[in-house]
């Protein structure tokens, strides 16, 4: 389902007595992931490009990776930098074994304008970088380690992806998303390298072959893979497994693929939607059945204690409380609750993406998609769910053309829809008075608790002295049964959060019904889409935010 990617960018003037030992560097990396994340698919992402481009290219396929080739050029032009008819061959050669592609996306210039060395053509050069280094999950650079100013340079891709920035194409004025962020998703894997120039040595400090990890939080490098990216990457694995655990039941309740280009990206979208529901399902039973046997135990406990001759409700309480453990026990050890969140968070901020693609909308530039904006403010366990989404869109010849009006008009009222009919709208209406509903019994069940103590109380009171003790204690155990089961009604609505779902399906209902409306005011298609990519951020905040509630209220049965 989803590939572990690796992006690659490198010099192409390695001094020939390097390529050897660089290729054997080249070889051991690849070896260690085959190692190390045995259960990921390997696809490497390479503009083939003459030096460290082409030779890693070489070893992906000799390791039997699928070899992706974003050419920022038509093949006719993108030869021309290609002096050496032997790197032509190569060329040649590997794209017959690839899967090529033209980002025509990213071909603003004319080809007359791009067809000699210049500031257009590096441009083109410089997004072809970018778009390696931001949909892949680690970037293999085979760099000397200087700094540069040259435009797209490897010295500049390696400084993207590690801060996000890069002179002369992308600014992004240091956000806090990349300035407070911290590692992220930021792999790189560094082959140190000269250059075959008069000062091609590397940067002070390296020596040439020198290799290892590093990411925007980690100032030296590693020789074995941080701890932190192999679970990122291992969870990626696990969406993988369970994705073809159940690909009998995703298949059979998948829909109609709506468009080519969105055909990845919404098969993948209907996997973790189905694994969602399906993990929601067994939090949900784990939940009623450690609340079912926490108010069991009370009640078992109660009557033990006002009960003569009772005592076999101590060990009933026992094995209650013993059932309820295991249930717990059960469910945090498959990981359903983790599952169930991570699989929702991740299904929506597909959804997300599936329709701006169809709409023709990027979220802040060509090479950009929903995962830049989503869930930043995780811990990097959660990034596994960024690295799904931006290899979902990885593949650019399904990037969106030019979206017609037709397919613009579809979007909005497949997403945004109609209050009472379609879309989110009739969604978040529907589960508000769903939610609402639920919560009314909540509270109907307190208040019964509550007046039916005070009439107790009361009754007690007032005919003390007339009721025998049998009647007393009777009325009593009515009184602790009742509170029984209010509090742990009113625990099992606070571990769903009722309150706070229905406060944010009452917020979300608001978002799309401004969006409906400001919608329905224009018929420019430029101003729509600028509505829909505005109604995306808002969507995704606020799951980021209800994933982040949601992962305080596990199944813990020593809380219950």
């Amino acid at each position: 389902m989803t590939p572990l990617v690796v992006g690659v960018t490198s010099h192409r003037d390695i001094p020939a007595r390097e390529i050897e030992p660089i290729r054997q560097r080249v070889r051991d990396f690849f070896d260690q992931l085959r190692r190390d994340l045995p259960d990921l698919q390997l696809v490497v992402l390479s503009a083939l490009a003459e030096g460290g481009d082409q030779l890693v290219a070489q070893e992906a396929l000799a390791h039997g990776a699928r070899l992706i080739a974003p050419l920022p050029l038509p093949r006719e032009l993108y030869v021309d930098d290609f002096a050496d008819a032997t790197v032509r061959a190569s060329f040649d050669m590997l794209c017959s074994q690839a899967e090529v592609v033209l980002l025509s996306n990213l071909m603003e210039p004319s080809n007359h304008a791009v067809a000699s060395q210049g500031m257009p053509r590096d441009r083109l050069y410089a997004k072809a970088g970018v778009y390696i280094a931001s949909h892949c999950h680690i970037l293999l650079a085979i760099w000397d380690g200087k700094a540069s100013g040259h435009l797209g340079g490897t010295a500049q891709i390696v400084d993207y992806h590690l801060t996000g920035t890069l002179p002369g194409l992308i600014d992004r004025r240091r956000d806090t998303r990349h300035v407070l962020g911290g590692g992220d998703e930021s792999l790189l894997y560094h082959i140190v390298c000269s250059r075959a120039r008069p000062d091609g040595a590397p940067a002070a400090g390296l020596k040439p072959l020198q290799a290892g990890w590093r990411s925007a939080d980690m100032q030296t490098t590693s020789t074995e893979l941080p701890a932190e990216f192999r679970l990122m990457f291992a969870r990626m694995a696990e969406f993988n497994a369970e994705s073809d655990s159940y690909a009998a039941a995703i298949e059979a309740s998948s829909q109609d693929v709506r468009s080519e280009a969105t055909a990845i990206i919404d098969r993948t979208f209907h996997a973790a939607d189905w694994l969602a529901l399906h993990f929601q399902k067994r939090v949900l039973l784990a939940m009623r059945l450690s609340y079912t046997l926490a108010a069991l135990m009370g009640i078992a406990f109660t009557f033990y204690a006002h009960l003569p001759a009772q005592d076999f409700l101590i060990y009933l309480f026992l094995l209650l409380f013993a059932s309820g453990g295991a249930v717990a026990l059960l469910a945090h050890h498959r990981g359903w609750h983790r599952k169930y969140l991570d699989y929702r968070a991740l299904a929506e901020g597909l959804r997300i993406q599936s329709y701006w693609r169809r709409a023709g909308i990027s979220a802040n530039a060509d090479h950009e998609f929903a995962h830049d904006n989503f869930l930043q403010k995780q811990n990097i366990e959660l990034g596994w769910i960024r690295n799904v989404m931006r290899a979902a869109s990885l593949y650019p010849s399904l990037r969106p053309q030019p979206a017609t009006s037709a397919a613009l008009a579809e979007v909005i009222a497949e997403w945004v829809g109609d209050s009472a009919t379609c879309g989110q709208l009739h969604y978040y209406e529907r589960k508000i008075a769903e939610r609402t509903g639920r919560h009314h019994i909540t509270e109907t069940v307190g208040k019964i608790s509550l007046w039916g103590g005070v009439a107790i109380s009361v009754f007690l009171a007032a005919f003390a002295l007339r009721l025998s003790q049998d009647t007393k204690v009777l009325l009593v155990l009515v009184m602790a049964v009742l509170s029984i089961i209010a509090a742990v009604r009113e625990a099992y609505a606070y571990r769903k959060a009722d309150k706070e779902l229905i406060r944010q399906y009452r917020f979300m209902w608001r978002i799309f019904s401004g969006a409906r409306a400001a919608l329905d005011r224009t018929d420019d298609p430029v101003q729509q889409r600028e509505i829909l990519l505005a109604l995306g951020d808002a969507a995704l905040t606020e799951h980021a935010e209800w994933t982040l509630m949601q992962r305080e209220r596990q199944v813990e049965h020593s809380k219950l």
